[in-house]
């Protein structure tokens, strides 16, 4: 199977998965007005399990280095697979809820709260769990991160379109899925051998068999959270598994593809975790917060009309950024 076998690609595999993280949500924005969120969840969901799994019978299976897909995840211990389904069925519950945040108190609230919390969180436990790398460059790093999230949510409510504040319901969701955010990606680290990829330890996982089967914790999940979902929708009326199978296959492609995104982002991250840490690996992938600004002041134009007023926010957003992506970067060289 395929291996990273150096940090500095280990590094690249991050940086990669940051722009992954990031990006997909753009089809969601292209679906959006076209194919109701609770359809496009499950064609997203659908995307990363596919993905998963084209995965696993290609890189992690070919090659002579390590165990591939079938041998690895025939062995692997219960407990390894439990653990795993349970970080993506934790994954999956903080995604919605992140979204119905989004919904309810909107970006410049949710989204700092949310995932300012996920990051620093989760670095902090990956951290406790595997001590890999500098502690005072790793958590130097995730404090410019965490300021850089900050002055994103403040540029945002600078433009905001409306007055109206963010009630209680939206400010506890928003920390339930930071919270929740925050532990998803030990369960699945838990299942790995991440000191030996080459030759990992019995009844352990590779990268490729526990994404699969963090893949199918979201998918089972998901027949009952967004089952839920459908039946209360964030708007408009209840709807119907007809409704979502008679959809144009454009708009089903559109899902499938934000969930390929997402996975490669996620397949890289467990990869570039052996070499790099969870906690270094995790940090700079939850990092993914200030691409998608970037593809928003860029690209969807969000800011427009506001550059004079918020230009030194967001220039000074990208600086703290990029300041703690050099510091994580340090912290495991």
């Amino acid at each position: 199977m395929f291996i990273v076998g150096n940090y500095f690609l280990a590094i690249l595999f991050c940086v990669i998965t940051m722009i992954c993280w990031g990006s997909w949500a753009n089809t969601q924005k292209l679906a959006a007005g076209k194919w109701k969120y609770e359809f496009f969840y499950w064609d997203y969901v659908l995307g990363i399990v596919l993905f998963s799994l084209l995965a696993a019978f290609t890189l992690g299976s070919w090659g002579s280095e390590g165990r591939s897909f079938i041998p690895d995840i025939s062995q692997a211990s219960s407990s390894n697979i439990r653990s795993a389904f349970i970080g993506g069925v934790v994954f999956n519950l903080a995604n919605i809820l992140l979204t119905s945040a989004i919904a309810i108190a909107g970006m410049s609230v949710a989204f700092p709260v949310g995932i300012g919390i996920a990051l620093v969180l989760g670095v902090l436990l990956n951290y406790v769990s595997m001590h890999k790398g500098s502690p005072a460059l790793l958590f130097s790093g995730v404090l410019f991160i965490t300021i850089a999230i900050i002055l994103n949510a403040v540029a945002y409510r600078r433009t905001a379109h409306t007055s109206q504040r963010a009630g209680t319901k939206g400010i506890v969701l928003s920390i339930a899925a930071g919270v929740l955010m925050s532990f998803f990606y030990r369960f699945i680290a838990a299942s790995m051998d991440l000191d030996n990829f080459v030759h990992p330890e019995p009844r352990k996982m590779t990268p490729y068999s526990a994404f699969v089967v963090f893949a199918a914790g979201i998918l089972a999940s998901n027949v009952v959270f967004n089952s839920v979902m459908m039946r209360r929708p964030l708007e408009g009326r209840p709807l119907s598994y007809k409704d979502f199978f008679s959809g144009k296959g454009s708009m089903h492609l559109v899902g499938l593809l934000g969930g390929a995104i997402w996975g490669i982002g996620n397949l890289f991250n467990l990869l570039a975790a052996g070499k790099a840490g969870p906690a270094i690996s995790y940090g700079l992938g939850q990092g993914a917060t200030l691409i998608a600004a970037l593809w928003g002041v860029f690209v969807w134009k969000e800011f427009k009309g506001h550059y004079t007023a918020v230009g030194l926010l967001l220039a000074l957003m990208f600086v703290c950024f990029f300041l703690g992506l050099v510091l994580l970067v340090m912290a495991g060289t």
